[in-house]
């Protein structure tokens, strides 16, 4: 089962849908449901290292 780090929502199965997201987090990974994911979207664009080009 995959559990989402922000709401607690769960999805059956070893990997979460392709709909979910994931971020690293101080050498952690953080995964988010689609929800989270579409209402904290300006904060995960944030994170984002743009100097990359991205």
């Amino acid at each position: 089962m995959v559990v989402c780090d922000l709401c607690g929502a769960s999805h059956e199965g070893d990997a979460p849908p392709l709909t979910w997201s994931l971020s690293m987090e101080a050498g952690q990974a953080k995964r988010f449901c689609d929800s989270c994911t579409r209402e904290h979207l300006r904060v995960v664009e944030g994170k984002l290292d743009l100097s990359r080009g991205w």
